[in-house]
């Protein structure tokens, strides 16, 4: 089902794409930079039927998107200092941290690394969505393993043909750099993929 959202029926789809999450469903949605895929993230068969869509390995996390800083208490374990202090300064938007997980959490989204990937994503469907939802949902790149991300409704569809239970077309995203990755899990960072936020500016804010 593919719908296309504006001012008058966003709240709706929203309504309708949490309803197939909690129903263990799959929606795509566009994000500030690609489109990206979610399930709720406690819904293990969900989590499988994901991976094996996208054909990702197993060794690979698959990353989560949640609305406010609150949710963290339900995937971290802990969240430090410095990650506290990127939060404060580049969330809402694209910044994925990897912190400490809590052990109950899925191998599907720690692939066995005892480290969970998270972030509040920018202005965007993606940030409207995890909100309403009000819990965590996965925000993996809506493509096949390897492929270029999507970044319009189209794309998903010549991916996955009608294997997503929703596509939210909000239009062509702006594309650009994925998110930047960082490891906030030790005392000192490690940036794992440097993206839309260049290292140099997340150095000299730690400074």
């Amino acid at each position: 089902m593919l719908i296309k959202i504006n001012d008058k029926n966003l709240s709706e789809v929203l309504e309708r794409a949490v309803e197939i999450l909690n129903n263990g469903g799959i929606v795509a949605f566009p994000t500030e930079t690609f489109y990206g895929l979610g399930v709720k993230f406690d819904k293990e068969a969900s989590l499988r039927k994901l991976y094996e869509l996208k054909k990702r390995t197993k060794e690979k996390p698959m990353p989560l998107i949640i609305g406010d800083r609150e949710s963290l208490s339900r995937i971290a374990a802990s969240v430090n200092e410095t990650a506290e202090s990127l939060m404060d300064k580049f969330w809402p938007g694209p910044l994925t941290l990897l912190l400490k997980a809590k052990s109950d959490l899925s191998s599907y989204l720690t692939a066995n690394t005892g480290r969970i990937a998270v972030r509040i994503p920018g202005e965007s469907a993606a940030l409207h969505l995890v909100r309403e939802a009000g819990f965590p949902i996965t925000a993996t790149s809506a493509n096949l393993s390897g492929m270029p991300p999507a970044d319009d409704a189209d794309a998903i569809i010549r991916y996955f043909g009608e294997e997503i239970d929703i596509v939210i077309d909000g239009g062509r995203t702006a594309g650009g750099l994925p998110s930047t990755i960082v490891d906030v899990t030790e005392k000192s960072i490690r940036i794992v993929r440097e993206g839309a936020i260049p290292r140099s500016v997340l150095e000299k804010h730690l400074l």
